[in-house]
């Protein structure tokens, strides 16, 4: 375990090495910065501050995230942020890659999934802050070529997942194509458009269903009101303004450097290197962001916050209704308006979660953005029969984490 204790935002890294374990530092346990403390065999590295003794919250951090990476069906490498209004604790479990000794950072690249959302809604919400989009705006009003029954969708009911669309994901076609063409994606329209000959579950605004159609219909309208790409509002409205300069939007299966590895596990089984398995087109808008712990933390607190939008939509935002994310974050689940809401014994924190081949993640603050915390593992972990143990695990170790940066 590599334990990255808090940092301020500028610290002088002091190089300890041998020192801390004549001090008593066990060798199961330990403690870096932006240099990693490792718990085998190089040097550890510690702020100039002397590292905080690791309280309950901590062990919990520490003991869950060392049992998920260790147990059945468990990820290679697992990663844990905790922001208390700016002071950072960071926890690293296992490797970025198999067979090498090099664990998950604050500055590796991975891939977000659904935590893309969030990111999505960002942009809506801006474009609805300069008055250029209205959450009752229905979609065919933006977007062209619709079926007649999706047209009168809104976008408060795009973004809280009532749309009653079809999941073009769950479609035979996208299993189909995606199949037989893993690095040629269709347009961004192409995605939708599988699901066209799929009938919509219930009447809009009628019931809830985790459809990520719905999120590529809201980078749609908003290349619809904008003129111009998602991928162009995503940069001006969100990541340019907050600073996000590792994070992006790519269409190929490449991540960029430093990158953790994807793997796909199994009980008793090798992990397979899934990283590059799928062009990342395949998830545009609604799970194909890239980016790094230090980013995400940075854009769910001003995310959550409101800090992209107006009180008036932020309020909207925060309407919550009974709906898990996929797959499901600690305590209990319910779903605003690109975000949701966790309760759990330890308080409510605001977020998403996202799973895809080869990753798993979780990103959430308060209310207010002061607290926050992203965990994320190199595997697809989810609550199916393969990694059901490995999951509790995992959902376990987020509500650890939500504990220690809620924590007086």
């Amino acid at each position: 375990m590599h334990r990255l204790p808090v940092r301020p935002a500028a610290s002088f890294v002091l190089v300890i090495g041998l020192a801390l374990v004549l001090a008593g530092v066990p060798s199961s346990v330990g403690g870096a910065t932006a240099a990693t403390m490792t718990t085998d065999t190089s040097a550890a590295s510690v702020t100039a501050d002397t590292t905080p003794p690791c309280d309950a919250d901590c062990q919990a951090i520490t003991t869950g995230g060392q049992a998920l990476v260790d147990g059945s069906g468990g990820p290679p490498g697992t990663i844990v942020l905790v922001d208390r209004n700016g002071s950072t604790a960071e926890y690293s479990f296992g490797t970025a890659e198999v067979g090498q000794a090099e664990p998950i950072t604050p500055t590796t690249h991975l891939r977000l999934a659904s935590v893309s959302k969030m990111y999505s809604g960002a942009v809506a919400l801006a474009l609805v802050a300069r008055g250029e989009l209205r959450l009752s705006d229905p979609v065919g009003r933006w977007v062209r070529d619709l079926p007649a029954a999706w047209r009168p969708v809104t976008l408060a009911e795009l973004l809280q997942h009532t749309s009653g669309l079809p999941d073009f994901i769950r479609t035979s076609g996208f299993v189909d194509d995606i199949t037989a063409n893993p690095y040629d994606p269709p347009s961004r329209f192409g995605l939708v458009r599988l699901a066209f000959d799929t009938k919509p579950a219930f009447r809009p605004g009628s019931s809830y269903a985790y459809s990520n159609t719905d999120n590529e219909l809201v980078a749609l309208m908003v290349q619809g009101v904008a003129h111009r790409s998602y991928e162009h509002e995503l940069a001006a409205l969100v990541t340019g303004p907050l600073g996000l300069d590792q994070t992006s939007l790519p269409q190929t299966e490449d991540l960029p450097t430093p990158y953790a590895h994807g793997y796909q596990v199994a009980v008793g089984a090798v992990p397979d290197d899934v990283t590059n398995g799928f062009s990342a087109g395949w998830s545009w808008a609604s799970g194909g962001i890239v980016s790094t712990p230090t980013d995400v933390d940075r854009f769910v607190r001003a995310y959550v916050s409101g800090s992209l939008t107006t009180p008036a939509a932020h309020a909207r935002q925060f309407s919550f209704r009974p709906g898990s994310s996929e797959p499901p974050g600690p305590g209990t689940n319910s779903a605003g308006l690109a975000v949701f809401r966790y309760r759990t014994p330890c308080g409510t924190v605001y977020g998403h979660t996202g799973n895809t081949l080869g990753f798993t993640q979780f990103a959430a603050a308060t209310a207010d953005g002061t607290r926050s915390v992203v965990v994320q593992v190199n595997a697809q972990v989810t609550p199916g029969k393969a990694t059901e143990q490995a999951f509790a695990r995992l959902l376990a170790l987020e509500g650890s984490a939500v504990c220690a940066a809620l924590a007086p």
